[in-house]
Parts: C-alpha cells; sequence; structure tokens
C-alpha cells in the first residue's frame, strides 16, 4: 500500500540516504512504499540539499533545567534559589520565567517548544547582504557563466575584497534552496543542466561498445599527448540532438580550445572523415599532431582522415569514456547551447562557430580560470 502524505522522520532520513546512494525518485518510493509526489515536494522544497539538523545550542536551558525551574516554582522557591540550583545566573532564570507566563503560569513542556519555536533564525547570507555580489553574479549567470567559474573569477577580480567573494556551493544553494531569498529560481535556466535541484553525484554506466581491430589503441599514443605539455592533442567525439542529428566536437587537450563540425550528410563514416578533415586543416601544422577518438563507427574511415590530414587517430579503449575527458566534459558544457531536443540539422556552420566562440570564452578551472581563448592565444605565441 502507498501512503500519499507526510513522511516521518525516519522515513526523511531514507529518502536522503536513498538520494544520495544515486536511487530514483521512483525507484526509492516504490521501495519505501511512499507516493512518488510526496518525496519529490521534499526535494523541491529543499533544492535537492538536506538542510543542517537543528540542534539546540549547549549554553541554552535545556528541557531538564526547565522542568526543575516549574517545580522550584511550585515549591515556592525564590527564583535566586532555582538558579543556584541549575548553576545559572538569576537574571537567566529570571528572563526566562517572565517570557513564559510568569511564575503562576509558567510550564516547562510549552517554554522549551517556545524557545525551540524561537531558535529557528537563519543567518542571512553574503548574497543577501551584499547586494552588489548578488547583482555582479547574476549579471555573470544570465552570461551563462557557473558557479564554479563566477567563484574563481570574483577571486581573481577582487583579490583583497572578501566581501567580494562568494564560494561556487553558496552560489549553488542560493539557486536551489530559496529559502535563502537571494537569487531569483529562473537563474537556474542558465545552468548548464538547468536543473532546480542537486542531484547526487553518480557514476555513469559504460555504454557497451566493444572495440575493433585495425586500429591504433590510446596506449600507442605519443606520451607528450598524455601530460598536455604539448598543444595540438585533440579529443574528438559526436553529440547528436533530436531525430538522431549529429555534429562533431573537437577539444584541444592543453587548453581545452573547443570546435564544432557541422555534418549536413550525417554520421556516415566517409562524410564524418571528410567534414573533419576540412575543419582541422584550417588550423596551424603545430595545432595539429594527433586525434583521440573513441570506438563508434562513424570512424571506421580514419585511415581516410589521416590520409587526407597527416594526423593519426587513435582510438580509447573499450568502455573507457574517461580517457576522452576533456571532451566529455565539453560535449557536458555544450548540452546548455545544443539540448536533446534541438534538431542539428536546422544550424548553419556559422551557427555552430558561434557557440564555440561562445564557449572557448568562458574562464575554466583547470585553466586557472582563464578561457580556452587565452590559453591558445598564449601557446600559439
Amino acid at each position: 500500500m502507498v501512503r500519499p502524505f507526510k513522511l516521518t522522520p525516519a522515513e526523511v532520513d531514507e529518502v536522503w540516504a536513498r538520494w544520495r546512494s544515486g536511487q530514483a525518485v521512483k525507484v526509492l518510493a516504490r521501495e519505501m512504499r511512499v507516493n512518488p509526489s510526496t518525496v519529490r515536494d521534499l526535494l523541491h522544497r529543499t533544492g535537492g540539499i538536506r538542510p543542517a539538523p537543528k540542534r539546540r545550542w549547549q549554553v541554552r536551558l535545556s528541557l531538564a533545567e526547565r522542568e526543575e525551574i516549574s517545580r522550584g516554582l511550585a515549591a515556592g522557591l525564590s527564583l535566586r534559589t532555582i538558579a543556584a540550583g541549575l548553576g545559572r545566573a538569576p537574571s537567566t532564570v529570571s528572563r526566562e520565567v517572565l517570557g513564559n507566563g510568569g511564575r503562576s503560569r509558567y510550564r516547562a513542556a510549552a517554554a522549551d517548544r517556545a524557545a525551540w519555536s524561537r531558535a529557528a533564525r537563519p543567518k542571512a547570507t553574503k548574497l543577501v547582504t551584499t547586494p552588489a555580489l548578488a547583482a555582479l553574479v547574476t549579471a555573470k549567470l544570465e552570461a551563462d557563466w557557473s558557479p564554479e567559474q563566477i567563484a574563481g573569477w570574483l577571486k581573481i577580480a577582487f583579490p583583497d575584497d572578501g566581501r567580494m567573494q562568494v564560494s561556487h556551493e553558496s552560489i549553488y544553494r542560493s539557486l536551489f534552496v530559496q529559502t535563502r531569498g537571494s537569487l531569483r529560481k529562473e537563474l537556474t535556466a542558465h545552468l548548464r543542466t538547468k536543473r532546480a535541484t542537486r542531484r547526487p553525484a553518480g557514476v555513469r554506466q559504460p555504454d557497451g561498445r566493444g572495440g575493433r581491430p585495425g586500429i591504433l589503441n590510446i596506449s600507442q599514443r605519443p606520451a607528450e599527448a598524455a601530460d598536455r605539455a604539448v598543444p595540438g592533442h585533440w579529443e574528438g567525439d559526436l553529440v547528436f540532438g533530436k531525430y538522431m542529428s549529429p555534429v562533431a566536437t573537437l577539444v584541444e587537450r592543453s587548453t581545452r580550445f573547443v570546435m564544432l563540425v557541422a555534418l549536413p550528410d550525417g554520421h556516415r563514416a566517409d562524410a564524418v572523415a571528410d567534414a573533419l578533415a576540412a575543419k582541422i586543416t584550417t588550423l596551424p601544422a603545430a595545432l595539429t599532431r594527433t586525434l583521440t577518438w573513441d570506438q563508434g563507427h562513424e570512424m571506421a574511415a580514419h585511415a581516410r582522415f589521416t590520409t587526407t590530414t597527416g594526423i593519426e587517430v587513435y582510438f580509447c579503449d573499450p568502455k573507457s569514456p574517461w580517457q576522452r575527458g576533456s571532451n566529455e566534459n565539453t560535449n557536458g558544457l555544450l548540452r546548455q547551447y545544443l539540448p536533446r531536443r534541438l534538431d542539428f540539422r536546422t544550424l548553419t556552420q556559422a551557427e555552430f562557430d558561434a557557440i564555440a566562440d561562445q564557449l572557448n570564452e568562458r574562464p575554466r578551472q583547470t585553466l586557472g580560470f582563464k578561457t580556452p581563448s587565452e590559453a591558445l592565444a598564449e601557446v600559439l605565441r
């Protein structure tokens, strides 16, 4: 039987534990036999971030101490005598009694509930108390900067002004937890994932594609490509939109510079090889050393690509997308501009170039918050 309404404290704990382990809402709701909408409501209200548990401050009066006060009042003891018995200041006991009905109406349980309720006074965040900082963060979010990019840039832009610095976690929490009241919920539309709820980190499952013989393995790739010390080593992949419309992505390993290649003729191997060759041969020779790809069939004509460009193609091991980590990360960033619901065949190469330019002008943490364009310009000097 599925219960549709309020969760018990134990069930709330279980929901958070299952959510952090990566269980989907439908799965955990089914296993706990609660209504999925009840779980979603809990997660949406908190932005997917579990609120810190409420704790009683040690210097405050406890329920046991309030019961001692109540017994002392019933026995006719003076407030000073009651305070001495508790090891408290007389003024503490006096404020407690006067604030909860006086000697004749004081009740320990009611006083403790009232104190617990009054204790819920969250501290105002820096984004609330510093409007200039909130305005700057909002402007950067509207420019599609990620919270991590904003936090890193603020440290560089305001190195000596701690008031104008904020962590990326604080930005995320201000977006997801609206009770903080500092950033508009609509700004989540500018995040790469466009989510309004924090998702737990999880491990992506392998895609199951197998290897093919007669190719150069990534283990054979020059060592200079692995340590990113020398520019010109690229990683590539296809990103698909609606109706399986593809675009090829190329990412330079040392600078994270990205290029997008339109594929109006689809992802047949010969079409992909020709389109990639036409794009990559526009680069200086110093930037055309190797290309690393996964074992997708779209690169079956890799020999044709190598003959045209002189660039060797190296293939990752099966089920090992992390071997093209820069490309995988960039493909995720591109989803902000190229969502799956979009038919990529409606975009021109010029439009793809504009998207690549926008991404290349966004600072990256791995580059010390320089942009890929700035990093590329440095290696070409």
